[in-house]
């Protein structure tokens, strides 16, 4: 056990309990926390900021408003409602279309179709907290619909890839996209079955893809291989991660985006606590890039230059297996 903490140690292997206490308690102050764990505060900060989001048709806060779904969603075909406090994309509802016979029928993007009453159903469940973090009342967002770019339609099953950046004191370290599949039932969520590739951070191209914790070169439903894909605007997706440090405050920080297809890149989400798996997907060890990152730091940074500056210092490693055998 020993000798396999040693050899994560030496390939630079950043552990639970040294993310819990190195980073994010010394880093990431919990009066911050609301910032991302709100994600209507979240997306008022980004616009704000400036920055891209998705538009956000309504909010529903209680279960009496709940009623007013239809009238939020009167104009609009497809659109997402998830819990304003929600994590790992649990409670999430996806819609792609209405039923062309029946209005009040909509079509989710795994493709079952569900009435207005079940919809309404799964809000006043999101409300009652049965999605957010700690079980707490919550609220219930319904937004924009992303129509993610063609880029990865080969790569993806049903659901939107997003793109996961770790930033650490502004500066972006380390990128992985994160691409749906059948088992995750359309979601990007590595704990549910997605698969993450990592990403150049110099050429913003995709390398090789782990699936469960095991490397794989092609996309498990679709066939096709993972490694390759060129990410548009590159530059602005990590100039648009690195401002989340002045955004949120935060230290350690992850950055959710995605590539829509008309409006190009835009902010999904960010996370107080972004996980380590990120590693596996780069066969790279964060702590490396940590470390340099402390040494070549500059406090008055704007952040497009630590977005140049972590393409400089972190273009792929090129590995296509982690660097220790356990």
């Amino acid at each position: 056990m020993f000798a396999i903490a040693q050899k994560l140690r030496e390939a630079g292997v950043l552990g639970l309990n040294e993310r819990n206490c190195e980073l994010i308690m010394r880093l990431n102050p919990r009066r911050l926390y609301p910032r991302v764990d709100d994600k209507v505060l979240t997306k008022e900060l980004a616009l704000k900021a400036g920055m891209a989001v998705p538009e956000l048709y309504g909010i529903i806060r209680n279960q009496g408003e709940a009623k007013e779904f239809a009238a939020i969603v009167a104009e609009r075909d497809s659109f997402v409602i998830k819990p304003a406090h929600g994590s790992g994309g649990d409670g999430i509802v996806v819609v792609t279309a209405r039923s062309q016979r029946k209005r009040n029928t909509f079509r989710l993007a795994t493709g079952a179709l569900v009435s207005e009453a079940e919809i309404k159903h799964h809000i006043s469940n999101i409300v009652g907290g049965q999605y957010s973090l700690g079980g707490y009342p919550d609220k219930a967002l319904i937004e924009y619909c992303v129509r993610f770019d063609p880029i990865f339609s080969a790569v993806s099953y049903q659901g939107v890839p997003d793109i996961r950046i770790i930033v650490y004191r502004g500066y972006p370290a380390m990128a992985m996209v994160r691409l749906p599949t059948r088992e995750s039932d359309g979601k990007a969520n590595l704990h549910q079955g997605a698969v993450g590739a990592g990403v150049d951070m110099n050429l913003g191209e995709t390398l090789t893809g782990v699936l469960d914790n095991d490397i794989v070169d092609e996309h498990p439903d679709t066939g096709a291989l993972i490694a390759g894909l060129r990410i548009p605007e590159w530059d602005f997706i990590l100039q648009s991660a690195a401002r989340g440090y002045e955004v949120t405050g935060l230290g350690y920080l992850g950055v959710d985006m995605v590539i829509d297809r008309d409006l190009g890149p835009l902010i999904l989400e960010m996370n107080a606590r972004p996980g380590l798996n990120i590693q596996i997907a780069n066969c790279v060890g964060l702590a490396n890039r940590i470390a340099r990152i402390d040494e070549i730091h500059k406090p008055d940074a704007k952040p497009v230059e630590r977005a140049r500056i972590a393409r400089r210092e972190f273009a792929a490693e090129r590995q296509t297996s982690m660097p220790f055998d356990t």
